[in-house]
């Protein structure tokens, strides 16, 4: 076996490693709320988010293509397959480091930043295709945005619609609506989150000479669908503590607001081909709803805490990655 082949496959698996911490490292946006409010159990939860995530991440491709060509172009890279290792090895280190301190950090800066960095790190700043990648992080940035406000103004009008009904009718109403859209949640995470793996893979396929063009190869999608349905089975039950409790106290119409507003937010990107992060997108729908039930029973130092993450995730795995990439080249180029 040759080195490119060996090459090869160390990426698949890393890759499909890569979707399944994004798994269940990403969770948490799909079930956070519905397990906070008890509209479903855990277990529920967890198996509904398996089988939507895998349904999702069958049915589209548009976000692999992105990811695999616009960040920059893999038919010009001298040492393609060495900037897909050192971008998948930086991006699951930073993804295992803010699980393991709970912080719902997202793993498409992590993965977008880390190739950034790869591809300076071997072309230099020609590396980048920054018409692609500035797209990219404008996508990147006013998702969330968009999903605040959206996820302020359902909230607004749903407390106005059900001002006068009892809370407990309420509740019970939104308990079973939650079922509904934590499973959207969970089919949207599914179309946009396990293309991303997909187009890595189809990156390296096409460094290594093996692939002509940006389409995904059906056993590209579906190694992908499985290994982001696995890690979802798994579950990041940290991420969920910090979602679904310390920002505010969620309740199931809080719940089914926040769902709604991100999971639109998340599916219109991903039928625009746009990568986006689903764990901006639910928080910042949570913190919408929060703004919209009562301003001051957002826990804002917690919300901060987790935007300063978001912030330093893209440079600083960008670095984290072309230092990877320095070291590997020390023992694979020439």
């Amino acid at each position: 076996m040759d080195l490119t082949t060996v090459l090869v496959v160390i990426i698949v698996i890393l890759a499909l490693s890569f979707d399944f911490i994004n798994g269940f490292h990403d969770t948490a946006n799909a079930i956070a709320t519905a397990v906070s409010t008890r509209s479903l159990t855990p277990r529920r939860a967890i198996l509904l988010a398996s089988l939507m995530n895998l349904l999702g991440a069958l049915m589209f491709t548009g976000v692999a293509k992105t990811i695999g060509g616009k960040v920059t172009d893999p038919f010009k890279l001298e040492h393609g397959l060495t900037v897909v290792i050192a971008t998948l090895l930086a991006a699951i280190a930073w993804n295992l480091l803010t699980w393991w301190r709970g912080l719902p950090s997202s793993s498409s800066h992590a993965l977008i930043g880390a190739l950034a960095g790869a591809a300076i790190a071997s072309e230099g700043w020609d590396g980048i295709n920054y018409g692609g990648f500035s797209s990219i992080v404008m996508g990147l940035v006013f998702s969330p945005i968009i999903a605040f406000v959206l996820g302020f103004l359902i909230m607004f009008l749903l407390k106005h619609v059900f001002a006068n009904s009892s809370p407990h009718q309420v509740n019970k109403v939104f308990r079973k609506g939650q079922w509904v859209t934590a499973a959207f949640q969970a089919f949207t995470h599914g179309t946009n989150d396990a293309q991303k793996a997909m187009g890595v893979i189809t990156m390296a396929l096409i460094a290594a000479g093996l692939q002509s063009d940006l389409e995904v190869a059906l056993w590209v999608k579906i190694s992908a669908a499985l290994a982001m349905a696995l890690g979802t089975s798994v579950g990041g039950w940290k991420i969920i503590k910090t979602m679904g409790t310390k920002i505010f106290k969620i309740e199931p119409i809080n719940g089914f607001s926040a769902d709604l507003s991100s999971a639109s937010v998340i599916l219109t990107a991903t039928l625009t081909h746009f990568p986006v992060s689903t764990t901006h997108a639910i928080t910042s729908s949570i913190l919408g709803v929060g703004a919209a039930k009562k301003f001051n029973s957002v826990k804002w130092n917690v919300a901060g805490r987790i935007v300063m993450t978001w912030i330093i995730t893209i440079p600083a795995v960008a670095v984290l990655a072309s230092l990877i990439y320095a070291v590997l080249s020390l023992f694979l180029h020439d």
